[in-house]
């Protein structure tokens, strides 16, 4: 099989670079994408938070991943699905043909020539072996990611007491997600003595729903030999060192890790493209083509990224890249340089916040600590908000605190055994758990589709909830 442009991995920064490069000129394109369906991680990500940048509205990662299934399918770009790459083989002289090794079901072992190739296989989890946290293996130990696979695509809940290491954006979400389904998440562990989510996802996901953060803990012992029972925590001092007199038993059955992403650069590595020891990723020029020529990079392959709106943006950016060199020969390498990596917000613990006049703002990503000073006519002035979502969520949060819901409808004679789901619009804080009780006693039968109405007025709110994925065979 011959094509101009092979791209692999169908996420979201595969998905992007595709619709790119077509519209730059490069029509003979093909996504290779090892899971069933394209989209990457973001079909388990049903929480909210996603196109804010892109689309302009905030949608849950399934809606975001079938707005760019649309792109890819109206311009009718070839993907092969339940396909692995497990080889490139570049060719000596400088734009020679790439040859992609792939593996599938129906065709067992072919080869794929292409003239350019964007790698896009997104990122992995740190495995527990990385941690060095002792004790046995018991069950009930699982990377966020996995937990989050388990509940939001198989609808099977991993356990009922929890406690997550690590304050990564997945074990926010996750935190909160096993809140939201009837669990009792007793804490989240963070070794340094800041978060590595986003703020925002620490007030929405632990502070919404008073799960405690402890910085500067880590687990020194695992308890349980066929299943977990309970581990042991301890805070460590400045050189991340446990303190043994600080040591606290907490029971539980469910230990998630949320300890860091790893770019998954094998290919890349045997593409014999050069590793920046910074990133994690492929280096590249400012193009985003690697050491090898014709080899592009983009997405959390390259390094890893907090917004998924920033991986679609690079990966338009490499697609565009790699069609003006199928087309134009356009390879000038030049210098390596770096991506940007935009800083993150530090968290304000809440004991750090003046709580008459001080709140995060989680309208937006950028969440910002906004002040509230209320003027002699009883007016409110709101500052430290960078954008006007800061001041219109300040004021609702002060009066009628609001909030959206994502989460999962069982499903009979579905593809998947659940749907994921949302509140068409944001519900009254206070009624979280009167809709989710609502939610979690429901099932439908399929088909269904991203936008249907499954049930009208949740728990009396006036509000419906909707489908935002398809179940059908």
């Amino acid at each position: 099989m011959k094509t101009d442009l092979a791209i692999i991995g169908g996420g979201p920064a595969g998905m992007a670079a595709a619709v790119a490069a077509y519209g730059q000129g490069t029509k003979n394109i093909v996504i290779i994408e090892r899971d069933k369906e394209l989209g990457g991680i973001l079909n388990q990500c049903i929480h909210h938070g996603f196109g804010l940048h892109t689309f302009k509205e905030e949608l849950t990662g399934p809606e975001y991943a079938l707005r760019y299934i649309a792109m890819v399918e109206e311009r009718k770009i070839p993907c092969l699905l339940l396909s692995m790459v497990v080889k490139i083989d570049s060719g000596e002289e400088p734009g020679g043909t790439h040859r992609l090794s792939v593996m599938q079901d129906e065709k067992g072992l072919f080869e794929i020539e292409a003239k350019a190739v964007i790698l896009a296989m997104g990122c992995r989890e740190r495995p527990r072996g990385a941690l060095n946290i002792p004790g046995y293996r018991p069950a009930g130990i699982y990377n966020a990611g996995q937990a989050q696979y388990f509940v939001n695509i198989e609808g099977f809940m991993p356990g009922k007491n929890v406690v997550v290491l690590g304050s990564g954006d997945i074990g926010l979400i996750m935190a909160r997600r096993m809140k939201l389904q009837g669990a009792d998440v007793k804490m989240v562990a963070e070794i340094m003595p800041y978060s590595g989510g986003l703020t925002r996802n620490i007030v929405q996901c632990l502070e919404d729903f008073d799960i405690p953060l402890k910085m500067s803990h880590t687990i020194i012992d695992i308890d349980g030999n066929d299943r977990l029972k309970g581990v042991t925590i301890a805070a460590v001092d400045e050189n991340l060192k446990p303190l043994p007199e600080t040591a606290e038993y907490i029971s539980c059955d469910t230990l998630l890790l949320s300890c860091g992403l790893i770019p998954e650069n094998e290919l890349s590595i045997a593409a014999n493209t050069d590793i920046d020891d910074v990133t994690g990723g492929p280096v590249v020029n400012d193009r985003f083509e690697t050491t090898v020529r014709g080899i592009f990079a983009c997405g959390n392959v390259l390094h890893v990224h907090d917004l998924v709106d920033n991986v679609s943006r690079e990966a338009a950016a490499a697609g565009k890249a790699a069609a003006d060199y199928i087309i134009a020969d356009i390879s000038d390498w030049g210098e390596a340089k770096r991506p940007k990596i935009p800083p993150k917000t530090r968290y304000t613990p809440k004991a750090d916040r003046n709580f008459d006049n001080q709140l995060v703002c989680i309208g937006c990503p950028a969440s910002c600590l906004v002040t509230v000073t209320k003027q002699g006519d009883g007016s409110l002035t709101v500052t430290g908000n960078k954008c006007p979502v800061g001041d219109e969520y300040t004021r609702k949060e002060l009066t009628a605190p609001t909030r959206y819901i994502a989460s999962l409808i069982r499903v009979n004679g579905g593809k998947n055994n659940v749907v994921s789901v949302k509140t068409a619009a944001d519900i009254p804080k206070e009624k979280i758990f009167d809709c989710m009780a609502e939610i979690r006693k429901t099932t439908v039968t399929a088909p269904v589709k991203a936008g249907d109405v499954l049930i009208k007025n949740v728990a009396g709110t006036g509000v419906d909830i909707i489908a935002t994925c398809n179940n059908y065979d």
